[in-house]
């Protein structure tokens, strides 16, 4: 461009009549102009160049953000449109990034949470607000909720101010949100303890100068909210004035470090006059650098009726020590059901729960054997859990079970937790037996659903994938051990992808689909033998261990996998639906590699049979040093 204009200015100036000084002036200011130009013309290629290496290097920042955060990123349009996520949030609801992105966010919402999203869209469409953070629940893709934190922000245009996009950060908050409501719900029973069993907490923190009390115990002294808290020391004046001493000097005891914890028992005055026999137990939580106290925390236990008890134990002084013994070994342990027995292993006590869970009256038990009342097993070996007294002269300590089962006299049987405690008097002597126990049978059976739902397929009720992962690699493990040893042991893993599914579910429904994928599970479980391995890896593909371990009966046991789904009869809403599959062989022996490596073959293999026309079985090579190619798929028979 310079150049030219250096020319026409040439010719110009040659057609017009100058002098030759004024000439030489104009081809002077010619050349400038376009050296000019010429280094405008590189500034602003090179800005040009700067800016699109910034924005090169910008779109990379924020492309590796949204792949290696930790927390889900996703940006959605105006519409609820989901325009691009991250793995974790994909990963978060259960999704891959494709089916992640193929939704709205109104859809993985959840319908109790979805008005929440509409607000918030609504304002940023209005312009009221550019930035937005709240909680709401989303829906994972097998339809459970799961609690999340969103922040973002609207994208606007930079000259018109219009809203374009939304960027959202989403961070995983339901363990959370799970561990606020046990922990609710903890306080809640915890409330309820008290105000059952009489009790009262104590709370002195000498930063606010007082000791404040629990509802419970204030209106249980006959008192207000708020009425009793004031001085530390306004709780000694409530005290009988004969037990005043020895509570206070069981306080100091406990402020100057002598005793682990503050315990006395004394009387203290209800608001309306009579006297109130107290339990006290307290411990100091902090103190300074000096050690005084700054904090102590106890409880207040109403033991009127307890004390009024042991008063009229006081008619038999002989049997005074062996009564307070199992009086406190029982309060001590009791719970859920009890049972006492005396030295001989009659039953002396049963409280009601005990007598509904071993459906024995306790009128009926007292003075039997404790094995006519209480029979335990272990839920393992089936033996009696014995409970008899310790070795003269030893203290034996408390015997905890959790894996009892009690048997009733009528065979029914129920799972419990028991810990039975022998009662030793204070010459040593052996005075009988406590037994506390609960019914466990809820418990267990979850343990036990929940550890079935660990390694299950929850539609199927097949392996699920991580469970046959881990079957997997002990049977490639196992057949490299018996390579080594010379036994030569192998198996044979089946890859099997249902075809045409995808009709059932777009023509039925999901639901059509789920009842579909029950019948295959069935008929692939009924044509195979105990031993053999069946799990579904996911969506309509399943997988199988055959421990045959014969390549020929592999090809035999595809075929009939084949004909059984293909001759599956469904009907959904009145339409019959025909589904068949294609099915990829591998073997696992001790030079097939690791376990992906195999289900990569089969998988290869499975993808040759639904090229080959779908409804066939495709060997893989037998191990992953081979050329890579299958054998010649087989048809099934018809």
């Amino acid at each position: 461009m310079a150049g030219l204009c250096v020319v026409t200015a040439s010719i110009l100036l040659s057609r017009l009549d100058l002098g030759t000084e004024a000439l030489k002036l104009c081809l002077q200011i010619s050349v400038g102009v376009a050296v000019g130009a010429l280094f405008l013309a590189v500034l602003f290629n090179r800005r040009v160049s700067e800016d699109r290496r910034q924005i090169a290097e910008s779109e990379q920042r924020f492309r590796r953000a949204m792949e290696d955060s930790a927390i889900g990123i996703v940006v959605v349009g105006l519409d609820g449109r989901i325009l691009e996520a991250n793995p974790a949030f994909a990963a978060m609801l259960g999704y891959s990034r494709e089916e992640i992105e193929a939704q709205t966010f109104f859809q993985i919402t959840h319908p109790d949470d979805v008005q929440i999203g509409r607000e918030t869209m609504d304002a940023l469409r209005a312009g009221t607000v550019n930035s937005f953070h709240f909680e709401k629940r989303y829906l994972r893709k097998d339809g459970t909720p799961i609690w999340a934190h969103l922040a973002g922000s609207v994208i606007r245009d930079e000259n018109s101010g219009h809203p374009l996009y939304l960027v959202s950060q989403i961070e995983n908050i339901d363990a959370r949100k799970q561990a606020e409501a046990r922990i609710a719900e903890a306080e809640t029973r915890w409330n309820f303890a008290l105000a059952g069993a009489g009790q009262g907490v104590w709370d002195l923190d000498m930063r606010k100068g007082g000791t404040t009390y629990s509802s419970t115990w204030v209106k249980m002294l006959g008192y207000a909210d708020g009425e009793l808290d004031s001085d530390p020391n306004h709780w000694l004046t409530m005290i009988h004035p004969d037990d005043r001493e020895t509570v206070a000097e069981a306080d100091r005891a406990h402020l100057d470090g002598n005793t682990p914890y503050f315990e006395a028992e004394f009387r203290m005055r209800h608001k309306d006059g009579h006297w109130m026999w107290i339990l006290d137990r307290g411990k100091a939580i902090e103190r300074d650098e000096e050690g005084r106290l700054i904090r102590a925390i106890g409880s207040l236990t109403d033991i009127t009726r307890r004390k009024e008890a042991e008063a009229r134990l006081t008619v038999s002084a002989a049997m005074l020590a062996d009564e307070k013994e199992r009086l406190r070994v029982t309060l001590q342990s009791i719970g859920d059901a009890v049972i006492c027995t005396d030295a001989a292993n009659r039953v002396t006590f049963m409280n009601p729960v005990a007598e509904k869970l071993t459906g024995v009256a306790g009128g009926e038990a007292l003075g039997k054997m404790l094995g006519h009342v209480y029979w335990a097993v272990d839920e393992e070996t089936g033996h009696r859990i014995g409970v008899t007294r310790p070795a003269i002269g030893g203290r034996a300590p408390a015997d905890q079970n959790s894996r009892a089962v009690l048997v009733r006299r009528d065979d029914t049987r129920c799972s419990i937790r028991q810990v039975v405690s022998p009662i030793i008097n204070e010459r040593n002597e052996f005075c009988g037996l406590v037994i506390v126990f609960q019914d466990f049978t809820d418990a267990r059976a979850l343990q036990r659903q929940l550890a079935h739902a660990a390694a299950h397929d929850a539609l199927t009720g097949l392996a699920n994938r991580s469970s046959f992962i881990r079957a997997m690699e002990e049977l490639v493990d196992q057949a490299r051990k018996d390579d080594t040893s010379g036994k030569g042991s192998g198996h044979q893993f089946m890859f099997i992808d249902l075809d045409h599914f995808k009709l059932v579910n777009d023509t039925g429904g999901h639901a059509a689909g789920d009842a579909l994928l029950k019948r295959v599970a069935e008929a692939v479980r009924g044509v195979l033998g105990p031993e053999d391995i069946v799990a579904r890896l996911g969506g309509d593909e399943f997988a199988v261990i055959l421990k045959s371990g014969s390549a020929a009966g592999a090809k035999i046991a595809a075929r009939s996998i084949i004909d059984a789904i293909r001759g599956l009869d469904f009907t959904w809403d009145g339409r019959p639906h025909v589904i068949g599959a294609s099915i990829g062989l591998a073997a696992i022996s001790a030079n097939c590699g690791e376990v992906d490596e195999i289900i990569a073959r089969a998988d290869a293999a499975c993808y040759a049979a639904k090229a080959a026309g779908r409804g066939c079985v495709c060997v893989a090579p037998d191990d992953n040093r081979s050329s890579g190619k299958t054998e010649t798929p087989l048809a099934a028979a018809s």
